[in-house]
Parts: structure tokens; C-alpha cells; sequence
């Protein structure tokens, strides 16, 4: 099994470029379809980690399903702090996994070799994410139901700071529910999360997080404490999830969207190692 992560996507109204002209981010994520598209063995399956829209306007989902339309595999989003749910739920209506609950994007995805669990980190009107009573119960209940499944949970907040400070603050607040609850169900064997736009990985109450990769801008990698907020436009990149067919291990590999040169061959037809 090989899922594909796309995140933070900020797709404007019309095609819009971001900051001023300098990120077009629909020609990335066109890019980034094709890309997926041409991949051989293709993804099964694509998650998208939130930030779908820039301001959360009906108008950028339509947008964005230009593109992600055109994907030849599935797909399946959870919202993040530049969504608005009940305009993600208009735009997505024949999405029919986004109305599994009333007040919030949850959802579980069964049938798979790894279930999926979404969960929707979002706090209307606020950067930061956050697990409230009505979720943490809702995820308490999701993983409860099938304790021997191997699980994927993905979501768009990360829930601890990983040192870039301007982002840092903007995490799940409140994330000892999630630790709580993962610490009950040891199912879950990953989580995915977005929201930073750079590739992180980390060890988080026994359980491997990774954060998403940018094929968009990419937040400037400045450690330096109180770094001002900026960004970059890095080689776009995309995670992918690699599910071992032989050893059950999960892995996670990145995808260099664009012009690579190669593949070129290490050995010649004689077999011999080239010069």
C-alpha cells in the first residue's frame, strides 16, 4: 500500500497567486497531481492534511477540485486552520465521509490494509488546533470500536512545538488528551500532520509522527529562537507512505515533484559498475 500526502495546499479564488505574486500555488498543486498521476506503481490513495483553501471560500474549494479532480486515485481531506467547515462540506458534498459527524470533520475510513482515522484539529476563526471534549470523546469512540486494526491517524495540527517558534504556537493545544488516548490504543501506528510545511519527523508517546512535506512555499528552516515568521520556495516534495509488502513495516519515502535528471543506470549491459 502507498499513500500520498498532500497538505497546505492555499488555494485562492480564480487561480490567485499568494504573497504578492510570488506562489502560484494552484500551478503547484496541478503539478503536483500530475505528478502523482505519473508515478509507477501510482498511490493508492492521497491524504490532504488541511489548509485546502487560503481564506476558506466555496469559491477556492471549487478551485482546488479543478486539480485534485484529476487525480486517478482517491482521495480523502481533513480541514485545517484556513478551512471553514460547512464550505469544505458544500464544496465536497459527494465526499460522503465528511458527514460522518454533525459539528465536526471526523471520520474512519474502513476496508483498507491500514484503517484511517481523520480527525479535524481546526478551531473556527483560530490558528492553533485543539482536541475539545466533543472530539477527544468522538476519537475515544473511533478507536475503541476496532482495537486490532492497525490504525493511521492524520490531522492537520502537530501536536507538540518542533522549534520553529512563529509555528510552534499555532499547534494542538491541549495535546495530552491525544497522548492519552494513544497511550490507551497502541493500534495507532502513525500519525500524519501538516500545518508546517516542512518535512518533520518525530517520536511522540511511542508513536511515529510525520509532518508533511511542502510541493508548495516552504516555511524558512530558522531554529533560532524567536525567528520572525517567512518562507521559502524550496524543490517541492511530496511524503509518501509506504506500506511493506513482505515486512508489514511502514516507511516513509519523499517525492521530488519536477525536473529530476535520471534515472541513469549504475552498471553497463555487461553488468559492470560504469566508470
Amino acid at each position: 500500500m502507498i499513500i500520498a500526502q498532500l497538505t497546505d495546499l492555499h488555494i485562492k479564488a480564480g487561480g490567485k497567486t499568494a504573497y504578492a505574486g510570488k506562489v502560484d500555488t494552484f500551478a503547484k498543486l496541478q503539478r503536483a497531481v500530475e505528478h502523482l498521476n505519473a508515478m509507477r506503481p501510482q498511490p493508492d490513495l492521497v491524504l490532504i492534511t488541511g489548509d485546502l483553501g487560503d481564506f476558506g471560500r466555496v469559491e477556492e474549494y471549487r478551485q482546488a477540485r479543478q486539480a485534485l479532480d484529476r487525480l486517478q486515485m482517491p482521495f480523502y481531506l481533513v480541514p485545517g486552520n484556513h478551512d471553514e467547515r460547512q464550505a469544505l462540506r458544500d464544496a465536497f458534498a459527494d465526499h460522503s465521509y465528511l458527514f460522518q459527524t454533525d459539528t465536526h470533520l471526523s471520520y474512519v475510513i474502513e476496508g483498507l490494509p491500514l484503517r484511517l482515522v481523520g480527525l479535524d484539529t481546526s478551531v473556527p476563526g483560530k490558528p492553533h488546533g485543539e482536541l475539545d471534549g466533543v472530539r477527544r470523546d468522538w476519537l475515544e469512540t473511533a478507536l475503541s470500536q476496532v482495537q486490532e486494526r492497525r490504525t493511521l491517524l492524520f490531522m492537520h495540527h502537530p501536536p507538540v512545538a518542533v522549534g520553529l517558534d512563529h509555528m510552534d504556537v499555532q499547534r494542538l493545544h491541549g495535546s495530552d488528551e491525544l497522548a492519552t488516548a494513544l497511550l490507551r490504543h497502541p493500534q495507532v501506528e502513525l500519525i500524519l500532520c501538516g500545518h508546517l510545511h516542512r518535512p518533520v519527523e518525530f517520536i511522540w508517546c511511542n508513536c511515529p509522527v510525520y509532518v508533511g512535506s511542502s510541493h508548495n512555499h516552504a516555511v524558512t528552516l530558522d531554529l533560532t529562537p524567536d525567528a520572525p515568521s517567512s518562507f521559502t520556495l524550496e524543490p517541492a516534495m511530496i511524503r509518501l507512505i509506504y506500506l511493506h509488502p513482505q515486512s508489514g513495516m511502514i516507511m516513509s519515502h519523499q517525492s521530488h515533484v519536477g525536473g529530476c535528471d535520471g534515472p541513469h543506470p549504475f552498471f553497463d549491459e555487461q553488468g559492470r559498475l560504469i566508470d
